[in-house]
């Protein structure tokens, strides 16, 4: 499975934003992912359009835009047309999630769907085949720089076990406390697309790490 690291720009220095993504595309970051926090699902408040917008101007990199929101499709049109190349919704805040799935497909981007870490997967078991992408949280959204879930292995594995046997050919992406010590047994489990925040920025020499965090998610011989 091909590795996708997704620094997290809610870890990056906003006074430098421009240098931070220039970085990371430096780096070798596949994309950008941008976290998207109301304050109402999740206790933080954080980015909108004109953040997204920002970013598209600074990148070309595709932009992976997490809505941890109520009513996430009160934001698709305006987000889309910002520049975001994936969105994600949780399946806690989407009760018409086949239709909100199909309204991002139809504006031009990547359908996602997140899971909390205590929300089931079969959950998403009905629209696996509508996915783009599958996102397993491994710590509880809101705030970057948590530990890692031990839990969320196993869950990863029987994600992407639903996947195969539905024949989605969704990416699993995985959001959490992902470092070196963490993203082989998630990639083990069958997860290829990786957020990293805190772990990239955080380095002493955060264009390195990225290439190191890819060199830690393959299996070893």
């Amino acid at each position: 499975m091909k590795i996708r690291i997704a620094p997290s720009l809610l870890s990056a220095d906003f006074t430098r934003l421009a240098d931070e993504i220039a970085m990371c595309e430096a780096g070798g970051a596949d994309w950008l992912h941008v976290d998207v926090m109301d304050g109402c699902f999740v206790p933080n408040l954080t980015f909108g359009a004109k953040v997204i917008e920002a970013a598209r101007r600074c990148t070309n990199l595709p932009l992976d835009v997490h809505l941890m929101t109520l009513e996430p499709e009160k934001y698709f049109e305006s987000f889309v047309k910002a520049g975001a190349s994936v969105l994600t919704i949780h399946v806690e805040t989407a009760p018409h999630l086949h239709r909100q799935i199909m309204r991002i497909r139809e504006l031009g981007a990547m359908a996602g769907v997140t899971l909390n870490p205590s929300t089931p997967l079969e959950s998403v078991r009905e629209v696996l085949v509508d996915l783009d992408l599958l996102l397993i949280m491994s710590v509880n959204p809101g705030f970057g720089g948590q530990r890692f879930i031990p839990q969320a292995i196993d869950k990863i594995a029987r994600a992407r076990a639903m996947l195969t046997s539905a024949g989605s050919r969704a990416l699993l992406e995985v959001d959490g406390g992902i470092a070196r010590d963490t993203i082989a047994v998630c990639h083990a489990a069958g997860a290829d697309t990786f957020v990293a925040g805190q772990a990239i920025f955080g380095a002493a020499d955060p264009r390195a790490e990225i290439a190191a965090l890819r060199v830690a998610a393959l299996p070893t011989t």
